[in-house]
């Protein structure tokens, strides 16, 4: 089962806003959500609640694709997310997530016994390719235990 599949079967809102997954590596997530009318604001393009919970997901798949081999010892938990909306998004939109740290950083803070912190990036466009939002979600591994 890829990581796609699996956020698909167990993340409701994931099945709920039909979020696609285009690409999941440890270096990059890409992720679209189309466009559907029950989830358009006042002004026809997604509301930002949807590109918000689209965004957060590129930023989750990105890091189950880095860190997945840790989960025996560590459980991932968004810590903090900060958006900021720069144009009308109208159409589908797609997110782009990328790691703000090495994951050799992050794992040997892991085996020292700390608790890392590390940022997600991630560029929400439409299809036109003009950047419509920014996101930076920073995420911890928190050991088991």
């Amino acid at each position: 089962m890829s990581i796609g599949e699996m956020l698909a079967a167990t993340v409701p809102m994931v099945r709920t806003l039909n979020l696609e997954y285009l690409e999941i590596t440890p270096e990059r997530a890409v992720l679209s959500l189309p466009d559907q009318g029950d989830f358009h604001n006042h002004i026809g393009g997604p509301h930002a609640g949807a590109m918000f919970t689209l965004a957060e997901s590129a930023s989750g798949a990105i890091v189950l694709a880095a860190f997945g081999d840790q989960l025996s010892r560590a459980v991932p938990l968004a810590v903090s997310a900060e958006i900021a909306y720069k144009k009308v998004a109208l159409g589908p939109v797609k997110a782009t997530a990328t790691l703000g740290r090495p994951i050799a950083d992050v794992v040997a803070e892991l085996d020292e016994g700390r608790r890392p912190e590390f940022p997600v990036a991630v560029a929400l466009s439409r299809e036109d390719g003009a950047v419509t939002g920014e996101m930076t979600v920073v995420w911890t591994l928190r050991p088991n235990g």
